[in-house]
């Protein structure tokens, strides 16, 4: 078996996007165009993968990592000048090499299987991937002989009228015979409307050389989208969040109205969770099985037990347990761990703290930088009032406590196991076990005090 590699194009600045983010960086269902590119690709056991950058060149080196090897495109020259640029570290080398563009996120590992399996089926020199549409502007165009063979692409500024009326595209992407390519880029010329090296001259250069090119149409044209403007952009997501969402449903995902359901690449979902409309989960998050998402909940980068609900709130880079209710209206903010059982009701704000299992916050509530221990029951209204204007100190409250309602946990402070704090109370000094604790001015009741102040009222007319 041949070696095989890929050289993934990603120089371009991408004018047409108007935008300060660099091209292929452009998230598409929360990952970068290019990413996207490379995690498919990588799943086909290449040997090496050699992506061209340029501009941004630091930036898309930081969001791949050490993924894959890089070459620099200083100039931007066309395709074909940056493929050369992969000279130092491919050439020479026998092989079948695998051309994409960075900004193709909707391309699967499946279409590029099928076009490596054609081209070394077939023993071509090249392999283009192709497809039709029906509005072929802006794209290459596939020339056939009378026999159904490739002749040769021609790029829409180069095409006559006639070959403008083509419906079959070029891609971008090809499969080539990896010492034969290096050897035709070294013969490709600029002598062309745009004044650069193009790729595709590499298919006539062969072609003219009696060599075998063929050419693998995918039935899918939306997984050839290259990604120009923010009108691309917007397709592109379009097109990624029906397929994953169609691919949860069917893994045993309830999704009420995938169109106005939003779930990233990256989540993972359990069999037989509900997600309701207006719901989106990012960034790595996890949901158990038999959970209920939303109406209208986001989920950042947090695991959520089984059969938990998370109704009409937030919740961003938290764990969560098993059989928790929240919402609706909850905050649930970074760093919080929730337990098991647990019921954090609407209006209620969790940030950077421990909440225990079978613990309760059922109402208007801000718990922040606390330790809250097992069935735990905090009253409407209870805060943990944690930062003094300059530093922010830590609230515990052991297992069983009672926190009456309005109540004011003043850190730092410890509320032991057990013990109560009345309604109303301010506490600022600790709570031994079992105690209660009434930190409230005594109730005084002034018997006929406002029959007094209306008749001085009356008597000041």
């Amino acid at each position: 078996m041949s070696n095989k590699f890929a050289v993934i194009l990603a120089a371009g600045q991408g004018t047409r996007m108007k935008s300060q983010l660099y091209k292929v960086l452009h998230p598409v269902c929360g990952k970068p165009m290019v990413q996207h590119v490379v995690d498919e690709v990588t799943t086909l056991g290449l040997s090496e993968i050699v992506t061209i950058v340029g501009h941004g060149a630091e930036k898309v080196k930081d969001q791949l990592g050490q993924s894959v090897t890089y070459a620099l495109q200083e100039e931007q020259l066309g395709t074909g000048h940056a493929v050369m640029q992969a000279a130092t570290l491919l050439e020479g080398k026998e092989g079948t090499t695998l051309v994409l563009c960075g900004d193709t996120p909707l391309i699967t590992k499946e279409t590029m299987k099928a076009l490596l399996e054609l081209h070394e089926k077939e023993d071509a020199k090249v392999s283009i991937l192709t497809a039709r549409t029906t509005n072929p502007t802006g794209y290459g165009r596939i020339v056939r002989s009378e026999d159904g063979f490739v002749e040769r692409i021609v790029e829409q500024k180069d095409a006559t009228e006639e070959e403008q009326q083509i419906q079959e595209i070029n891609t971008g992407t090809y499969c080539f015979d990896n010492i034969a390519l290096f050897n035709a880029l070294k013969k490709v010329t600029n002598e062309n409307a745009q004044g650069e090296y193009y790729l595709p001259d590499v298919i006539e250069i062969l072609q003219q050389a009696g060599e075998n090119v063929v050419a693998y149409q995918t039935p899918i044209f939306e997984e050839t989208l290259g990604v120009n403007d923010r009108v691309a952009l917007a397709e592109a997501e379009k097109v990624m969040k029906q397929r994953i969402n169609e691919s949860w449903m069917k893994q045993g995902v309830t999704i009420i109205d995938p169109a106005a359901t939003y779930i990233e690449k990256e989540v993972i979902i359990g069999q037989d969770t509900v997600l309701y409309p207006g719901t989106m989960i990012r960034g790595n998050s996890e949901i158990g099985s038999g959970c209920i998402i939303g109406p209208h909940s986001e989920i950042l980068s947090s695991t959520i037990g089984d059969k938990t609900e998370v109704k009409q709130s937030v919740v961003r880079e938290s764990h969560i347990g098993s059989g928790v209710a929240v919402g609706p209206f909850a905050h649930i903010r970074p760093e919080s761990n929730i337990g098991n059982d647990v019921k954090v009701g609407n209006f209620v704000e969790i940030k950077k703290s421990n909440f225990g299992n079978g613990s309760k916050a059922p109402h208007l509530s801000y718990i922040g930088d606390a330790e809250i221990g097992d069935r735990v029951n905090l009253g409407c209204g209870s805060i943990t009032v944690n930062y003094d204007g300059t530093n922010k100190h830590k609230t515990k409250v052991g297992d069983d406590a009672f926190v009456g309602c309005n109540s004011n946990l003043v850190a730092p402070v410890t509320v032991g196991k057990n013990a109560y704090i009345a309604a109303g109370s301010t506490v600022t000094d600790n709570v031994p076990d079992s105690a209660l604790s009434i930190a409230r001015s005594r109730q005084t009741n002034k018997e006929g005090y406002v029959q007094k102040i209306k008749e001085k009222k009356n008597n000041d007319k």
